[in-house]
């Protein structure tokens, strides 16, 4: 795949290239349904940071070019990917065969969306014939009745013809539309949440419900801001236990996950790709990497570096074959990456500590000169966690 091979080989030629000029790298550079330039171009949107996908939907809305339609329809159904979404792209054009609608995302929960991505609501959308792709679906059994819903995906914000005319129609009930702008908002929203039942609202919204009682979204809202609040400050915590309270650093939040990604990357051989705030997986969903940072402390004495790790993190990694937990102690420069088969027998020595609604684990590290010890709770030997650092590349 060239240009996917030119994102995981020199992916700076690739920063400030247009969609249309990526499409050109990609097979015969023309998107067609079961095409090997289709098959390139989704393999390399499934690669890319969250924000170059949101640099690609504003180029096809703000220049059209020569397929830039469909190109819009596979970035918006990468969205729904990194919603949390099993996406089953659609056709660029439907068939006698094949039913035309632009995706079908399934969720974990077991509700199924069927998507129409639209580049305007300039002009009026046969709902019929939207409806008639999810009657489809359901009379073939890929979908249930019960548990699916259509959601319009529109490029502009101004969707006001749009929603009268869904209002004005038998299928109020079972039609919901979105702006790309606001997908991609839902998308970065998940990037920096955890919480699996936050994680259950985001999808909630994308579902058609009754609007009169606003709660649900009010809840969203609340609940993502308090989870980024916590995890900013839980893992400086200090338990009760440790003998090391005396020293307790202070909160003071830092953020250098994806220094510390790319130097896991190079050591892996491998592209990640963000799922959640410490999350991390390949876009195969056979690696996956959990990385937590940490400032560095008393710098001078007795430098420690201090983390929390969650229930919700060992529920990410579970559903991967190979998988990681990765420390930045201080800076991009010194991260710990451990096979997590190696990490979970340690968290059983580790302090932890319970607030209203969640218990975590800390993972508190002390260096001394060259070498990194896991510290555990009293009585238990440190462990020489060294042999894990990953070497610098100055």
């Amino acid at each position: 795949m060239a240009l996917l091979d030119l994102w995981h080989n020199t992916p700076d030629q690739l920063n400030d290239k247009q969609v249309h000029q990526l499409i050109a790298f990609a097979g015969a550079g023309r998107l067609l349904d079961d095409s090997p330039c289709s098959i390139e171009f989704r393999a390399f949107l499934a690669s890319v940071p969250a924000k170059h996908l949101q640099t690609y939907s504003d180029q096809c809305l703000s220049e059209a070019f020569d397929g830039s339609g469909f190109a819009l329809q596979d970035i918006v159904n990468e969205v729904g990917a990194r919603l949390g979404a099993a996406v089953r792209p659609g056709r660029y054009r439907g068939t006698q065969k094949h039913t035309g609608q632009d995706g079908l995302w399934l969720f974990p929960n077991g509700r199924s969306i069927l998507i129409e991505v639209k580049t305007t609501d300039t002009y009026s959308i046969n709902l019929n014939t939207i409806a008639g792709y999810r009657k489809s679906l359901i009379t073939s059994g890929e979908i249930a009745e019960d548990t699916s819903s259509i959601l319009l995906i529109v490029g502009r914000q101004e969707t006001d013809n749009l929603e009268a005319q869904i209002r004005g129609s038998k299928y109020a009930w079972n039609i919901r539309v979105i702006s790309v702008d606001a997908l991609q908002r839902l998308m970065f929203t998940k990037e920096e949440v955890e919480d699996p039942a936050l994680l259950q609202r985001i999808h909630a919204i994308l579902v058609p419900y009754e609007f009169t009682r606003l709660d649900g979204i009010a809840d969203l809202l609340f609940s993502a801001a308090k989870e980024i609040k916590q995890e900013e400050g839980e893992a400086q915590v200090v338990p009760d236990a440790s003998p090391e309270k005396s020293d307790a650093p202070k909160f003071a939040p830092v953020s250098f996950h994806e220094d510390c990604i790319k130097r896991v990357q190079k050591k892996l051989a491998i592209s990640l790709v963000k799922r959640s705030r410490s999350g991390y997986s390949t876009p195969d969903n056979k690696v996956a990497v959990v990385c937590s940072v940490s400032k560095e402390h008393n710098p001078e004495k007795n430098p420690n570096y201090w983390f929390a790790f969650h229930p919700h993190q060992q529920e990410f990694l579970a559903q991967y074959l190979s998988t990681y937990v990765a420390f930045g102690c201080g800076s991009g420069k010194q991260v710990l990456l451990i096979p997590y088969q190696t990490f979970q027998p340690w968290l059983e020595d580790s302090w932890t500590t319970t607030n209203d609604d969640r218990t975590y684990w800390h993972v508190v590290i002390y260096r001394k000169g060259q070498k990194y010890e896991l510290r555990l709770r009293k009585g238990k030997k440190a462990i020489d966690v060294t042999s894990f650092l990953l070497v610098s590349d100055a």
